[in-house]
């Protein structure tokens, strides 16, 4: 965003703060009088408002870099948003980055699926220190992106991939076609409903990711051969009554007796919102770009 528009911005918010203060005090004049409201208090509140007002639209700046876009085939659309950085260089390849959201952000507003996890891939010094590509798809109100229920002990694969992953899936191939990728490093991510997508994911394509990190979710047991040869970084609260812990303890055993690489972090005193921890830690998101896939 130029330095230009960043002015811009800050004018319109004091601007903004000004007309509140206008038409909510100094157009009232029983509150001025109980107050006793002076032309400098005035001012002083009106800037306070204006700063707290850019501060709150500052926060969200991140969301405009992540491109709009709707990828449609014949089983419907799936709206996605999609960040690439800028100034790519002539030979350089970017890590690929797949988020896959939680069931609270479901539905077709293509804003709500960057609730959670993925403003700390955004974050200004993560992206300068991890350049990469994000896509983070939205998947509809009514599906999941493993069609099980969340909160059994234990599932098995459906035969046939969910329409939104399999969506997910399509995309993400036609993006990395055309998009500077080093298909050595594309990794997956996602919490609770998207912690099971994880899991499914690594298990319709086996090999294809670098590494992978499901937070509270869980996959087929059966299936965890598929994925030995994928570093996974596994998450849950101790605490969680939604998804119980043992839906990541019983992969990640499951993987390591394949003789893969997979590891767990419990944390004793959080419940099924863990996933602020996890992607608030840079030690977790440097891991993650630190992995490589053999070729």
């Amino acid at each position: 965003m130029s330095e230009i528009f960043r002015i811009l911005r800050i004018f319109f918010h004091i601007i903004q703060g000004i007309i509140f203060v206008k038409i909510h005090f100094l157009n009232n004049p029983d509150i001025c009088k109980k107050i006793e409201m002076r032309p400098a208090l005035l001012i002083l509140l009106s800037f306070l408002l204006s700063v707290a007002s850019f501060r709150v639209a500052a926060q969200d700046e991140w969301k405009d870099l992540m491109t709009r876009g709707v990828f449609t085939n014949k089983r419907g659309g799936l709206p996605y948003r999609l960040y690439v950085p800028d100034s790519i260089g002539v030979d350089e390849q970017l890590p690929f980055v797949l988020f896959l959201h939680g069931a609270g952000e479901r539905g077709d507003d293509n804003e709500s699926q960057l609730f959670n996890g993925v403003k700390h891939f955004m974050n200004d010094s993560i992206r300068r220190q991890f350049r990469c590509i994000i896509l983070a798809p939205q998947c509809p109100q009514n599906a999941r992106w493993v069609e099980v229920d969340w909160s059994m002990p234990s599932h098995i694969m459906p035969p046939h991939i969910s329409v939104p992953l399999g969506q997910t899936f399509e995309l993400m191939d036609s993006l990395i076609k055309n998009l500077p990728v080093d298909t050595l490093r594309i990794y997956v991510t996602g919490l609770s409903m998207g912690g099971f997508g994880t899991w499914d994911a690594m298990a319709r394509r086996p090999g294809f990711f670098a590494a992978a990190m499901p937070v509270c979710g869980g996959g087929d047991e059966n299936t965890a051969c598929l994925m030995d040869s994928v570093p996974i970084r596994a998450f849950h609260g101790k605490l969680d009554h939604l998804v119980t812990p043992d839906r990541s303890t019983n992969m990640v055993n499951a993987v390591n007796q394949c003789g893969g690489k997979a590891e767990f972090i419990l944390f004793p005193k959080l419940g099924h919102l863990c996933w602020e921890q996890v992607y608030s830690n840079v030690e977790n998101i440097r891991w993650l770009f630190l992995q490589k896939r053999q070729k």
